[in-house]
C-alpha cells in the first residue's frame, strides 16, 4: 500500500513539474551571460514592429551558418517600424551559430516586445534596435564582469604587465580595415609560471579611430573596475576587452606543438600499475558514478589520485587527449588539480592531485569521524565551493557545468579548503554539455535538480540546485535523503518550514550550539533555499550568490519561494 502511495505521489508531482518547471534551452556556455532590454518604448502585439523584428532575427539566424564572423541587416519600409540588428562572433571562434541561435531564443524570451535589445555572451554578440547604429560607437549599457580572486605578487608588477597586454592589445585590433574581423589576442607573462592572457574586439563596422576610443575607454574602466584581479572582462555594445591567467582562446599553433602538450600530461599504464600496486583494494579510495578511484604513489614520491573511468564511454581516443588537454588547464585553489591521463589497452584513466583529508561528507556524515567542524571552517568551505563553481562557470575558458555536485565530490586539504572534484568529467566521458538535455543521467538523486533527474534537462541552474542542498547540508550536518529510504521529513522541506517560521537556528548541528555567528547562518540558509528553487529561472546564477554572500545586510536578498521536490536513491548512470 505505502508502495502504491509513493508511485501515485511521484506520478502527481511529475505531472507538476512537466506543466509548471519553465527551463531554458541550453543554459550553457552559449547561453546568456549579459543580457539587457532596454528601457525604449515596448511595441505592440501583432504590430509591424514585431513583423519586422521577427523577420529580422530569422534572417540572422539563417545567415549565421554561412557567414562564419559576422552579419547586419534591416527589416522594414517605414522609419518608425524599421528594425536593425547583427550578430557578431568573438574573433578567436572558428563558428558560433550555437550562440547566435540561442542569444536570440534568450532574448526572444527575456525581452518580450522590447524594441532594442543586447546580448553578449562567451562566444558571440547578437544586438537589436530601432536606431540605425551601423557607423556609431555605443558605449551603454556596459558591463564590467571580474574574477573573484585577487592578484598574489607584486601588485606593481602584475599592473605593469596589464597596461602593457592592453596596449599590445589595443594596437592590433585597432588595424584591421574597417569591415574587416577588428579583435587580437596575446599573451603576457610575468615569470615562466605566471602568464596572463587578453582579447579585444571592435564591432566590424567602427572606423580605426572609433575603434580606438571604445578599446581604449573599456581598458581604463577595466583596469578601475577589476582592479587587482586575476581576471576581468568590460562589454561594452561596440567593443570588448578581457584578459585572465588562463588560456581561454586558441593560441595559433602547429600540430606539433599540441602533441608536444599532450606528451607532457600523458603517463603509461605500466607506470600506473607500479604506482597503486596494480590497482589493489589496499589502494582504493572511492568508487563513483564515473569509476573507482585509487591512491596511488610515484617513484619519485609524489602521491596522486587515479580514477580509473568505467568501459562506457563513446568517445575515441583523440576527443578524450583532446578534452583532457582543456580540463588540466582549468586551475583554481578550489579546484582539484588534474596532472594527466593514460589511454592504454582499453582503458581511460585520469590522475589528479592527491588530497590529504579526507571528502566534505566524511566530515558531516560519517560516524567515524570524531573531528567536528566548527562554523568558521564550514562557512569558509561554504564560500570556497562557490568561489570554485563560479570560477567553472563564469571565469573559465571551458564553462563547465559540473552535472554531480555532492559532499564526497568536495575534498578538503591540509588546511580544510575545499577543492571540487570530478568537475569536467561529462566531457570527457562526452556527455555534450552544449546540448542542455541528455538520455545519460548521471548524478546523485537528493542533489540533482528536478528538471534534470525527470527531464534530462541540464544547466548552469542545476548545479546551483545542488549547491543550496549542500549549503543546507553543511548547516544541519544531515543528510537531504535519507540512507535507508525512509519516508521522512526532507532537509530541504524542513530548511523551508524552520525559515518561514524564523526558527532558523534549530537547523544547527548540534555540535555547533555554542560557537557560530547568526548573521551568516541566516544568510546562508536563505541563500541556500534561493538555490533549490522548483523553477530554474528563480535561481540565482554564481555570480549573484557570490554578491549575495558579500552583502551586510540580510534585507538585501530576495526571498525564496517552495524548495523543488528532490527523489531519493543513489547515485546512478540511467540511459531513458
Amino acid at each position: 500500500m505505502a508502495s502504491l502511495m509513493r508511485q501515485k505521489l511521484f506520478s502527481i508531482l511529475m505531472f507538476y513539474l512537466l506543466g509548471t518547471l519553465n527551463i531554458l534551452p541550453t543554459e550553457t556556455a552559449s547561453t546568456f551571460r549579459h543580457y539587457n532590454c532596454t528601457q525604449k518604448p515596448k511595441f505592440s502585439p501583432k504590430s509591424s514592429y514585431q513583423f519586422n523584428l521577427n523577420k529580422l532575427l530569422s534572417k540572422l539566424e539563417s545567415k549565421v551558418n554561412s557567414t562564419n564572423y559576422y552579419y547586419t541587416t534591416v527589416s522594414g519600409r517605414n522609419k518608425q517600424d524599421t528594425v536593425y540588428g547583427l550578430f557578431m562572433c568573438n574573433g578567436y571562434m572558428e563558428k558560433c551559430g550555437e550562440c547566435v541561435n540561442t542569444s536570440i531564443q534568450t532574448l526572444k524570451s527575456k525581452c518580450i516586445f522590447n524594441k532594442e535589445a543586447i546580448i553578449w555572451t562567451h562566444e558571440c554578440l547578437v544586438r537589436y534596435t530601432n536606431m540605425f547604429f551601423f557607423n556609431t560607437t555605443k558605449k551603454s549599457p556596459s558591463w564590467c564582469v571580474k574574477n573573484s580572486e585577487d592578484y598574489e605578487g607584486e601588485l606593481d608588477i602584475f599592473n605593469r604587465m596589464l597596461s602593457s597586454l592592453m596596449k599590445d592589445l589595443l594596437t592590433e585590433a585597432i588595424e584591421a580595415p574597417m569591415g574587416s574581423v577588428k579583435f587580437a589576442v596575446k599573451k603576457k607573462s610575468i615569470s615562466q609560471e605566471k602568464h596572463f592572457f587578453g582579447f579585444a574586439q571592435c564591432v566590424p563596422y567602427l572606423s580605426k579611430e572609433n575603434c580606438r576610443k571604445c578599446l581604449r575607454d573599456a581598458m581604463d574602466f577595466l583596469q578601475t573596475c577589476a582592479r587587482g584581479k586575476i581576471g576581468g572582462r568590460v562589454i561594452y555594445p561596440s567593443c570588448i576587452v578581457r584578459y585572465d591567467h588562463y588560456l581561454f582562446f586558441p593560441l595559433p599553433r602547429g600540430g606539433e606543438e599540441i602533441s608536444t602538450e599532450l606528451n607532457s600530461l600523458q603517463f603509461e599504464l605500466s607506470t600506473i600499475q607500479e604506482a597503486t600496486n596494480k590497482f589493489s583494494d589496499d589502494n582504493k579510495i572511492g568508487e563513483g558514478g564515473f569509476g573507482a578511484v585509487y591512491k596511488g604513489v610515484f617513484s619519485n614520491g609524489l602521491e596522486i589520485a587515479v580514477k580509473r573511468l568505467k568501459k562506457n564511454s563513446s568517445q575515441g581516443a583523440t576527443e578524450f587527449k583532446k578534452e583532457v588537454l582543456l580540463i588540466s588547464k582549468l586551475q583554481h585553489r578550489n579546484l582539484v588539480r588534474l596532472l594527466g591521463f593514460c589511454v592504454q589497452r582499453n582503458e581511460k584513466i585520469l590522475i589528479y592531485e592527491f588530497v590529504h583529508n579526507e571528502s566534505l561528507d566524511y566530515y558531516l556524515f560519517s560516524p567515524q569521524n570524531h573531528r567536528k567542524l566548527s562554523w568558521s571552517e564550514r562557512y569558509e568551505i561554504i564560500r570556497g565551493i562557490a568561489r570554485g563553481i563560479l570560477y567553472l562557470h563564469e571565469d573559465s575558458h571551458l564553462n563547465i557545468i559540473h552535472c554531480d555536485l555532492k559532499p564526497s565530490n568536495i575534498l578538503l586539504d591540509n588546511k580544510m579548503n575545499a577543492k571540487i572534484s570530478d568537475f569536467g568529467l561529462a566531457r570527457i566521458i562526452s556527455i555534450d554539455q552544449m546540448q542542455g538535455n541528455t538520455s545519460i543521467i548521471s548524478g546523485t538523486y537528493g542533489y540533482m535538480s528536478p528538471e534534470y533527474a525527470m527531464l534530462g534537462q541540464f544547466s548552469m541552474k542545476s548545479d546551483v540546485f545542488s549547491f543550496g542542498v549542500i549549503i543546507l547540508e553543511i548547516i544541519s550536518g544531515k543528510r537531504n535523503v535519507d540512507g535507508n529510504g525512509k519516508d521522512l521529513d526532507d532537509l530541504l522541506s524542513h530548511a523551508w518550514k524552520k525559515w518561514k517560521k524564523n526558527r532558523v537556528l534549530e537547523l544547527l548541528d548540534p555540535s555547533l550550539q555554542h560557537s557560530f555567528s547568526e548573521t551568516e547562518i541566516n544568510k546562508c540558509v536563505q541563500i541556500g533555499l534561493l538555490c533549490v528553487q522548483g523553477n530554474p529561472d528563480q535561481r540565482p546564477i554564481m555570480a549573484k550568490i557570490a554578491f549575495y554572500f558579500s552583502c551586510d545586510q540580510l534585507g538585501k536578498l530576495p526571498l525564496p519561494q517552495e524548495p523543488a521536490f528532490f527523489m531519493r536513491g543513489k547515485t546512478e548512470t540511467k540511459d531513458f
